[in-house]
């Protein structure tokens, strides 16, 4: 799935909003979202009725579709020069103020991302994605959860883009190309794709990864090659799973004994 070009929306949205209209702030972090969404479902309307490889070729072209759009349209976007000097509130100006702002953000959406995994949608999603054809067979619509999944990615997908906007102060075609979502993938992978705090854990370790390493050698994407190489041989659960998978059995051990 091309989830980097979602987060790519949210923050052209915001950029666009606060440098080419006199509208504030908080009608620009409401619409980036909005926007993502939106074009989360677009794509998505077209991508649910695939799966597997074929599924993530078509996310993957539609995706760099949107990413050419923001390359090409130079008038709405400045091409490949991105957009510089995005205006924030002064609330929003310091480095401290966009740190807890930015972690409010996180564990507010975490706590509803997990609401939403724990509800009737989130279990009848996982039985979709586990098992597609004896959901259909019991009057799933498999099709409409996955297009709301989808959505609901995206709303939280243009979210992140937002507060990217309040670090960095601009934005660049890069950010929807498809190495964006690349490194979604990998953290998800490094942390765990069926763990739900996994993709955070593994966003945490790429993050620190390319800082540290980074130090010492400007090869650290082959040190993040050659973990990745480990982890999908030794530890295909990823890290976190691998340890909740351990905790399991250790408990369950324990029970018996």
């Amino acid at each position: 799935m091309h989830h980097g070009v979602f987060f790519g929306v949210g923050a052209y949205t915001v950029a666009i909003v606060m440098t080419k209209t006199s509208w504030p702030f908080a009608v620009a972090i409401l619409l980036a979202p909005m926007v993502a969404a939106l074009i989360a479902l677009v794509i998505g309307w077209f991508c649910v009725r695939l799966r597997g490889l074929y599924f993530g070729m078509l996310t993957l072209a539609l995706g760099q579709l949107v990413w050419a759009i923001v390359y090409r349209w130079n008038a709405l976007t400045n091409g490949d020069n991105g957009i510089h000097a995005i205006p924030v509130p002064e609330s929003l100006s310091s480095i401290n103020s966009v740190y807890y702002t930015t972690l409010l953000v996180l564990v507010i959406s975490l706590i509803i991302l997990y609401m939403i995994s724990k509800s009737p949608f989130g279990i009848t999603l996982l039985a979709t994605r586990d098992n597609p054809v004896r959901s259909e067979s019991i009057g799933i619509n498999v099709k409409s959860h996955r297009l709301i999944a989808f959505v609901i990615a995206g709303f939280f997908a243009g979210i992140a883009g937002v507060l990217f906007v309040l670090v960095e102060r601009s934005v660049a075609p890069s950010l929807l190309f498809w190495n964006k979502s690349a490194e979604i993938l990998i953290m998800c992978l490094m942390g765990g794709l069926t763990v739900f705090m996994g993709p955070t854990l593994g966003a945490g370790i790429l993050v620190l990864l390319s800082m540290i390493v980074g130090l010492y050698t400007e090869y650290w994407l082959l040190v993040l090659g050659l973990l990745l190489l480990i982890l999908v041989l030794f530890l295909p659960q990823g890290i976190l799973g691998y340890l909740m998978e351990s905790y399991d059995k250790r408990r369950s051990m324990r029970g018996e004994n």
